[in-house]
């Protein structure tokens, strides 16, 4: 049993009792808070998921990214719509996905909401479904949180954002990113390496290429493959559209340009990634959801 009286789930480690209605960094009591339970069908097409994912998509964050996509639900000052705060709700909404035909549940943003997770997926179970369970994670994680997932999580799918602190000291508030993500992600191959392949992509590292850094995505994929592996499935995003405070800092105001986005897939090629998914430019205008919808990324 996670304890959350005293709460070091996360490399924050604000040591709050959440159970009394302490707030950490993460502004979370003990409770289930979900802005969202929807279908997506993802940027990554993973094998036997043509029918989808049912993500559960979490509110609040341990980072403070100042271009997040999902900063409607992911920020401590977030006012989210319809939350949903019961679990018979919850699993009820899963489920009636899950009937469909769907065999993934993912988890986007599940750090500070482990214990809850865990909950959900005891209770899907006890309604006669196994899905797949994906953890999509912003990659700010501990290893022995991690360790206590072990068998549990069928697929990681965590990013990599930063290979310097400073830019992501800037970019999203924290000091020490890049050794914890990394050693994150290290624990994350270490449980997943003997049964990666082509038709199991157990590890799947995303990373987002940002304007005028380009030195920071080829930084990444070097340290991917220098300190884990080339074995592992690589999302290479050139998503990337400016939101939320990025449209009002001149560094990261605008879309990323092919020029800047090539340099970066030529490095995937010559560090000998071959397995994962990269993106059309285009992609910015796929993948920007609103979460004032019930599905936030239905096009109109």
């Amino acid at each position: 049993m996670i304890d959350l009286t005293n709460c070091t789930l996360c490399p924050h480690r604000c040591s709050v009792n959440r159970e009394q209605q302490q707030l950490g960094f993460c502004r979370l009591d003990a409770g289930l808070h979900i802005a969202n339970i929807s279908l997506h069908t993802g940027e990554e097409p993973i094998e036997g998921s043509e029918n989808g994912v049912c993500n559960v998509f979490f509110s609040h964050c341990n980072l403070r990214c100042c271009y997040c996509q999902n900063y409607q639900i992911s920020q401590p000052q977030s006012v989210i719509r319809n939350e949903i705060t019961d679990y018979e709700v919850a699993v009820n909404q899963i489920v009636a996905i899950l009937q469909s035909g769907v065999k993934f549940l993912g988890f986007v943003s599940p750090t500070s909401h482990i214990p809850q997770m865990l909950l959900i997926i005891e209770k899907v179970h006890e309604k006669g479904f196994s899905p797949k369970i994906i953890y999509n994670t912003n990659g700010y994680e501990n290893v022995e949180t991690l360790r206590s997932l072990e068998g549990t999580v069928d697929i990681y799918l965590p990013d990599l954002k930063y290979a310097n602190d400073s830019l992501a000291q800037r970019l999203s508030g924290i000091p020490n990113y890049c050794e914890t993500a990394l050693s994150a992600i290290k624990e994350m191959y270490r449980q997943k390496k003997e049964v990666i392949s082509d038709e199991n992509p157990a590890l799947i590292i995303r990373h987002l290429a940002l304007p005028n850094n380009v030195d920071n995505s080829l930084r990444v994929l070097r340290l991917i493959a220098e300190e884990c592996s080339t074995n592992v499935f690589i999302s290479l995003m050139s998503q990337y559209f400016p939101v939320y405070k990025a449209l009002n800092d001149n560094e990261i105001c605008r879309t990323l340009t092919k020029d800047e986005y090539d340099v970066v897939l030529d490095e995937l090629d010559s560090l000998g990634f071959e397995r994962g998914w990269t993106q059309e430019l285009e992609s910015n205008d796929y993948y920007q959801p609103d979460f004032n919808k019930d599905n936030p990324f239905a096009i109109d």
